[in-house]
């Protein structure tokens, strides 16, 4: 699909979802703009009544493209993919492409949103070990399944959507101090993914909005 303008993505550099979209534009190949949403700064710019008209959820992302607004991650991907040309992100055959949906689900849906933001600023001090919890819960499951589905991705040998998911919960797992060795699959799959062009250009610590401590 042709289209007249660049996509615009507001994203914040260590959002999980933010870095998903990122992770598709670049296997994609598709150029786009940045307007960085700060989480934090003056108490979360995604709290603003200016965002909330471009999301009305106040999360990250949302993305402007082909003359529409679209939030939730996995929704963006799967636009994005059936839009524009280069690799596909979800399989052809049903089978795989249920087994990576099942897998971005799981992530997306049974994992991530327990160690967002906005649920542990209410938690409190005990932020860190509630995370713990819910990663390793997660990750408990998705490493049976992984040893079913993986090759040298997530389903199969083709990187799909299942793996754009992945990589970005590996590093929240990290940054929340869980034993990500526990989990052999899900530790090979990541580190051999990393070393992938689309996933090290769209990483946080090179963000326009990465902090310069961060940086890589």
């Amino acid at each position: 699909m042709a289209t007249q303008t660049k996509p615009i993505l507001h994203g914040y550099f260590r959002s999980s979802c933010s870095w998903r979209v990122r992770i598709a534009f670049a296997l994609k190949g598709v150029e786009y703009d940045q307007l960085p949403v700060n989480l934090i700064k003056d108490g979360g710019q995604q709290l603003t009544e200016e965002y909330k008209a471009l999301n009305p959820m106040q999360q990250v992302p949302a993305v402007e493209i082909d003359g529409t607004t679209l939030s939730q991650s996995l929704a963006v991907i799967q636009y994005i993919d059936e839009t524009r040309p280069g690799p596909r992100l979800l399989p052809a055959d049903p089978k795989a492409r249920a087994q990576v949906r099942m897998i971005s689900d799981l992530i997306a849906s049974g994992i991530q949103p327990l160690q967002n933001l906005y649920v542990i600023q209410k938690i409190g001090a005990e932020k860190m070990q509630w995370s713990q919890h819910f990663i390793d819960r997660g990750f408990q499951a998705l490493e049976p399944i992984l040893k079913q589905t993986a090759g040298k991705c997530c389903v199969g040998d083709e990187i799909s959507m299942a793996d754009i998911c992945l990589v970005p919960q590996v590093y929240n797992a990290e940054r929340f101090k869980v034993d990500v060795g526990k989990y052999p699959t899900i530790k090979r799959l990541n580190e051999a993914l990393l070393e992938i062009e689309a996933f090290q250009v769209s990483h946080p610590s090179r963000q326009p909005d990465t902090p310069d401590d961060l940086r890589a």
